[in-house]
């Protein structure tokens, strides 16, 4: 993730920008401004997005939609886990009420909740290590691809 050419993908993923987040998505203004810009990185093809209303708003005729989650503990453990490596000083508890919070807020929100499209695989990822979730994802990638290819 690149803003103004810098690499941000880490202060992203903080907690202060996870709640921030949720907080002024759920105001009209910023959601229609950014609808119309992830609608137009989209119409670009070959675009692969990440977001709580991706394959339900921004993109509900994507080819592929894949609702990928795990439970609160498990992302709290791994987020945990990420920001003490990064020597920030965190608690699993701190962090497991931040999700918690965020995803009723998300769910609950009038405009685009956070939910599956119908037609979106669901894929709960507790159990499994990130590099088995890559490869999962790449597996349902390339064989929408194949499909589409075969089928013109």
């Amino acid at each position: 993730m690149y803003l103004c050419g810098e690499a941000v993908g880490d202060r992203i993923r903080t907690e202060d920008a996870s709640r921030y987040a949720s907080a002024v998505s759920k105001l009209p203004p910023v959601r229609d401004f950014l609808l119309d810009v992830q609608r137009r990185l989209a119409r670009q093809g070959g675009v692969i997005m990440d977001g709580r209303d991706i394959g339900t708003v921004i993109m509900p005729d994507a080819d592929v939609k894949i609702f990928y989650t795990a439970t609160a503990e498990t992302r709290a453990e791994r987020r945990f886990r990420e920001q003490r490596e990064r020597g920030m000083d965190v608690t699993y508890e701190e962090i497991l009420a931040a999700i918690e919070a965020r995803d009723k807020q998300d769910s609950e929100r009038e405009v685009a909740p956070l939910k599956p499209a119908e037609d979106a695989i669901v894929f709960y990822n507790d159990p499994y290590p990130i590099d088995a979730c890559v490869c999962w994802v790449l597996g349902v990638l390339t064989r929408a691809a194949w499909e589409k290819e075969r089928n013109g």
